[in-house]
């Protein structure tokens, strides 16, 4: 899931569009809801985001600060006029990267995964295993040994979330929070198993091995 921040409405409502049509959850907020938000949310709501967008509202420097003291995610700041000051300001605040309008959210979530990986350090796939599955976190359909593999939306962002998250155990509830968003009342949570238990028959069709490990009433862990 990914925060969007603007007080301007008619931008959130353009982003979060961008974000639906790549099938990735997303919430926007104006500046007062954010803090709001921000202050009330449970550390697991916190920690299903999966990156921060800051665009044009009168705290923002101050929010990347209050982000950064609590989440790991990624921090962008998108300006409609970019400026040397400007960006050393926010680079100063804590924003890990700026990037002027438009971009595309492909653009986005490349840059937001780019960032996590520089941030909290990539864990090394299983010697011998690194080139047959490759996840491009980038809106396209991973690849295995060189070939494309198709998959629902849903399905290629668990499998992005859990490579992501490589060797960490991660809750049915976590991935729904993640793909779905914290607030998503269109679906039950119940849904995430059967979009894991697809994609691992994919992969072991493909790779001849499953590798997520999943443990019932635990949650699932990518393994390579």
């Amino acid at each position: 899931m990914y925060i969007f921040v603007d007080d301007r409405p008619t931008v959130t409502s353009g982003y979060a569009a961008g974000f639906e049509r790549e099938g990735v959850s997303s919430l926007g907020l104006v500046g007062d809801e954010f803090r709001s938000w921000f202050s009330a949310a449970s550390a697991g709501d916190i920690d299903a985001v999966q990156g921060f967008l800051l665009g044009d509202f009168e705290d923002r420097l101050a929010c990347a600060g209050l982000i950064r003291r609590q989440s790991r995610a990624p921090i962008i700041a998108l300006s409609d006029v970019r400026s040397l000051e400007t960006t050393l300001q926010l680079f100063t605040a804590g924003i890990d990267d700026v990037l002027g309008k438009p971009v595309h959210v492909r653009e986005i979530l490349a840059r937001s995964e780019a960032i996590w990986r520089r941030v909290n350090g990539e864990v090394a796939p299983p010697e011998g295993q690194a080139e047959r599955l490759k996840v491009h976190f980038d809106g396209r359909d991973p690849e295995i040994d060189g070939e494309v593999m198709s998959l629902p939306r849903r399905e290629r962002h668990i499998l992005e979330y859990l490579v992501r998250n490589r060797g960490r155990r991660l809750t049915k509830a976590q991935i729904f929070n993640a793909i779905y968003g914290v607030y998503s009342n269109e679906v039950e949570e119940s849904v995430v198993e059967g979009h894991v238990s697809k994609l691992r028959k994919k992969l072991r069709e493909r790779l001849g091995y499953d590798p997520i490990e999943a443990k019932r009433y635990i949650g699932y862990t990518f393994v390579g």
